[in-house]
């Protein structure tokens, strides 16, 4: 029980996968914002001790002007500008003529910052490790005509980042609450959402045997191609199913002669005490298990070239020109004793094609076999290649009797077999050529031999593409 409990727990949760895949965004933008907001805050703070800054310089300057006609600033006045409650502010006068007149003597404007009389020039320093804003503006000496006073007025940074820290925390709690409403949002919408996948959830429960396609009507666009990619798996299946069906019924079809004939001969044998007819029997009863082993054999290659589709790595680069020899040369000791010349015609270069080599050997073996079976006995048998174009066309073709007009456009069906042939045969060996070069996306042809007589059967390849 535990086990299964891991099992579950284990199990990928659409749910918890979307909503992980959008609290983290939100928690992100959560914190992205709180930098807006900061950044926000301290330009604001900085923009209003700016002004205050600048209006304590001014009214620095004023108060020299009117009551301090010295330049000299009281200790009350001097208090009142350096006080801070966690530091101090800074002041200073410098006399042009004098030097420093009043407040700390390193606080003076950088070399080469343009100050006028009209308005206060705002600037950054440092004093003492301290960052601090400053502000200095000139004014006439009103003790020496023709000196010139500078005047400075700066303060640490601290209160200006006090303040934006302030503010942030002010707007976090409604920035959580409005993340965590959007979350709930969030998570009520996708409940929601897949509560939509529930009726097709159900009517995929209730069906038994039904492999019928679910089709697009009800359907959520986002799961559409969900549903086509189940659509096609039932297809695939609908159309193994019916291979199976066909197959069991045109085994039940083949096999019932031979085995109807094994049942007659074999009661034959356990009834005569004849030799001659108990041999005789046995010899059909050999002949029946060999048809009935070739139809089994023939039905299993066509059920495979029938039920096969392309894959990743089905396929290899193929020099027919060097393979298809290699097949001939394996059949030729039967071709002897059929007494049947077979043999090769073909270029001396490559001829390069996308297959695979176990079909085109089943291909060709029941090409050559089709050839061994009605051909006759002295005949000629040629297998060839030649180039077309970009294809590249593997025959072969027999001197033999050949096939009337009137059935050569039904060459390939399964289980047809010309009238009036008397060989045995379970007609499956064409289909078998028919369906393996359907999967090399080859195009067979039926043709009388180039003298008149026989068959000739043509494989038209599509060239390698890269060849």
């Amino acid at each position: 029980m535990s086990q299964r409990l891991r099992w579950r727990n284990s199990r990928q949760s659409l749910r918890r996968r979307l909503l992980t895949t959008l609290l983290v965004p939100l928690t992100a933008l959560l914190l992205l914002n709180s930098l807006i907001t900061y950044i926000g805050a301290l330009i604001y703070a900085n923009h209003v001790h700016d002004v205050n800054l600048v209006n304590d310089t001014v009214t620095l300057v004023q108060m020299m002007a009117t009551k301090s006609p010295d330049g000299r600033v009281s200790p009350q006045a001097q208090f009142l500008l350096e006080y801070e409650p966690e530091g101090r502010n800074y002041f200073s006068v410098f006399s042009a003529r004098h030097g420093l007149v009043a407040g700390n003597p390193v606080l003076k404007p950088p070399g080469g910052l343009f100050i006028d009389g009209t308005r206060p020039q705002l600037y950054d320093v440092q004093i003492e490790r301290h960052a601090l804003r400053a502000a200095s503006i000139q004014m006439a000496n009103p003790r020496e005509p023709g000196d010139q006073l500078e005047v400075t007025v700066a303060e640490t940074l601290r209160d200006r980042r006090l303040e934006a820290r302030q503010i942030l925390l002010l707007s976090i709690p409604a920035q959580a609450l409005l993340i965590i409403a959007a979350f709930l949002l969030v998570w009520l919408g996708v409940s929601t959402g897949l509560r939509q996948l529930e009726p097709l959830t159900n009517q995929l429960a209730n069906r038994e045997h039904d492999l019928a396609p679910i089709g697009d009507a009800q359907v959520p666009v986002e799961i559409l191609p969900l549903t086509r990619t189940i659509d096609g798996l039932f297809a695939r299946l609908r159309g193994m199913l019916a291979l199976h069906e066909r197959f069991i019924a045109d085994a039940a079809h083949q096999l019932r002669t031979p085995l109807a004939g094994l049942s007659v001969h074999a009661e034959r044998a356990q009834a005569s005490s004849d030799q001659a007819t108990i041999k005789d029997a046995l010899n059909h009863i050999q002949r029946l298990i060999l048809r009935a082993n070739r139809t089994s054999s023939q039905l299993l290659a066509l059920t495979r070239a029938q039920t096969a589709e392309h894959e990743i790595g089905d396929t290899e680069r193929l020099d027919l020109a060097a393979v298809i020899p290699e097949l001939v040369g394996q059949r030729v000791h039967e071709a002897l004793a059929a007494d049947i010349d077979l043999g090769y015609d073909g270029p001396t270069g490559p001829l390069w094609i996308e297959g695979d080599r176990h079909r085109l050997q089943e291909m060709l073996d029941n090409l050559i076999d089709n050839g061994l079976r009605y051909a006759g006995r002295g005949s000629l048998m040629t297998v060839s290649l030649e180039r077309e174009s970009n294809a590249i066309c593997l025959a072969v073709e027999d001197n033999g009797p050949g096939v009337p007009p009137t059935w050569i456009e039904r060459l390939g069906e399964r289980f047809f077999r010309v009238p009036g042939s008397e060989e045995q045969g379970s007609g499956l060996g064409l289909a078998i050529v028919q369906r393996i070069a359907e999967w090399h996306n080859a195009r067979v042809r039926y043709r009388s031999g180039s003298s008149g007589l026989g068959l000739r059967v043509e494989i038209v390849f599509p060239q390698a593409r890269d060849a």
